[in-house]
Formats: structure tokens, C-alpha cells, sequence
């Protein structure tokens, strides 16, 4: 039984986001907690000095998310009638980033899945502020599905690496478990640094074709280019259908969501986006 939290703002691409999990795990029998926080804009003044209670403010904020909650466990229900889904609302006086780190470890959770966008909805941003701090504080594998994006099967998944990590199968569960689900083949992609691989690489190659070998897969080297370039420009001449990353040191993911290198390079991913802790 999956279990995967499924943080909501009840936003257009925030239910977008929801109804593509349902798709993705349609053939699965999986728990869904539908997750709504709430801070009330009170909360950095008389919040902190009055309880909820009293001023009011606390009860009505709360009232909003579970209704909205309900309402949106309904549509979900009417709309997917699936007998292997569970669907639980959760309700929460939190930050976003912290009740999903809580209920990851709380639920034993195996995956989160949320939109991208920020709440400005504006086009160059990559992934919204929300989406990158759960990214960065997630301990299980996070699923970012861009706005508007409309479900579709994810045959072909693209994996950047530097073979920098020393993989292990918990850690790509999630990603050989849609694969075997949807029958999907891996591309390997691995961009030249303009040097042979260490040992160290070598063994984690060797390591991941191992991991690899009961899932069709194809490896790839490229030439050295920008690591965003290389992704955007294999995308451009193979149809991929989910892009899946390591989130370690040694990439680039950490500089990304520190740097605004989207804005500079334009890395705009327009298939679902996973990172693997």
C-alpha cells in the first residue's frame, strides 16, 4: 500500500497536480492524504500574544481548510471512483514545509506530490518557493508537476547522473517501482566533464546498470556542456515523459535552488519532475 501525501492550497495547479497522482497510481493500491496548513496573517502579532480562541481567527481559518478539504475529498471521490484509493484530509496550523516533513515521518509516507508553480503563476519561475524548501527538506521522493500539465503516462523517464552516488535500490524504490508499473524504459543520460570516470564513478556505474538490469534502460554520454543544456537539449530530440534526479552535493540541483540559474540558462522542465533524497 503507497502512501503519498498530497500537499493542496486549493489552487488550479494544485488540483492538477492531485489528479495527476490519482492517474499515476490508478493500478495501485495507495493512501492519499490530501494536506492543507493554514497561518493566518495575525500570526506574527496578536497570534503569538492571544491564543486562537480568543480572537476568533484561529477556529475560522481552521473551519476553512477542513471544509475546503471535504469538499475537495468529494469531487475527488465522485470524480476517480477508485477502489484501491484511500483518501484522508488533513488540516493543519503549520508552515508547508514542516507538516510535510512531519507527516512523511509520521505516515511512514513513500512520496509527496505537488505542483511547481509559486503563487504568482508566473512563467519563469521554475519551481515555486514552496515547492523547493519540501524539495530540499523531503526525506522520500518528491514529484513536482508543472501547471497545466495533462497526465500522461510516463513511458520514458530521463535520469541525469555524474555517477557521483553510491546507489543503493531503497534509495530508487520509488523510481523502479512506477517504472515496473508502467512498464517504463530509463534513459541514463551522463554529460562529460571532458575526463574518463574515477573508480568511484566507474563502481557506481556499475552499481546502477546492476540496480538497472530487470528495468529497460539505455545509457547515454554526452558531450560536456551545461548540465541544464544537456537535459533541455536531449528533451528537445527524445519525447521524455518524467525527468527523475538525485538531489546530492555533487549536482547541480543544490546551486539551482540557490542561484537563480534558471533565470539566466531557462531551465524550464514541462514534463513532472522528481528528486530522490
Amino acid at each position: 500500500m503507497k502512501k503519498i501525501i498530497l500537499p493542496t492550497d486549493f489552487s488550479y495547479n494544485a488540483y492538477n497536480a492531485i489528479t495527476y497522482a490519482m492517474n499515476l497510481l490508478k493500478d495501485e493500491e495507495a493512501t492519499f492524504y490530501l494536506m492543507n496548513t493554514y497561518t493566518p496573517a495575525i500570526y506574527q502579532t496578536e497570534y503569538l500574544l492571544h491564543s486562537p480562541g480568543q480572537i476568533g481567527l484561529g477556529d475560522i481559518y481552521q473551519s476553512e481548510s477542513i471544509n475546503q478539504l471535504e469538499e475537495l475529498q468529494k469531487q475527488l471521490q465522485k470524480e476517480f471512483k477508485n477502489p484501491k484509493h484511500t483518501i484522508i484530509t488533513h488540516s493543519a496550523f503549520n508552515i508547508l514545509v514542516d507538516e510535510v516533513a512531519s507527516m512523511v515521518a509520521n505516515e511512514n509516507a513513500d512520496m509527496v506530490i505537488m505542483g511547481t508553480q509559486g503563487a504568482t503563476g508566473a512563467k519563469e519561475i521554475f519551481l515555486g518557493t514552496h515547492t523547493v524548501h519540501v524539495i530540499k527538506k523531503a526525506t522520500c521522493p518528491v514529484i513536482a508537476i508543472p501547471a497545466d500539465f495533462e497526465f500522461e503516462t510516463p513511458k520514458e523517464i530521463l535520469f541525469p547522473t555524474d555517477f557521483e552516488v553510491e546507489y543503493s535500490e531503497e534509495q530508487l524504490t520509488a523510481l523502479l517501482d512506477l517504472a515496473e508499473l508502467h512498464k517504463s524504459r530509463i534513459q541514463v543520460i551522463h554529460i562529460s566533464s571532458g575526463y574518463d570516470l574515477t573508480e568511484f564513478q566507474e563502481q557506481n556505474k556499475a552499481k546502477l546498470e546492476q540496480l538497472l538490469e530487470k528495468t529497460p534502460n539505455l545509457f547515454h554520454d554526452l558531450p560536456s556542456q551545461e548540465i541544464i543544456t544537456g537535459i533541455n537539449n536531449f528533451q528537445l530530440k527524445n519525447k521524455m515523459n518524467m525527468l527523475a534526479m538525485i538531489q546530492n552535493k555533487h549536482t547541480f540541483l543544490e546551486s539551482l535552488f540557490i542561484e537563480p540559474v534558471i533565470k539566466k540558462i531557462g531551465f524550464h522542465v514541462s514534463i513532472p519532475f522528481m528528486v530522490i533524497p
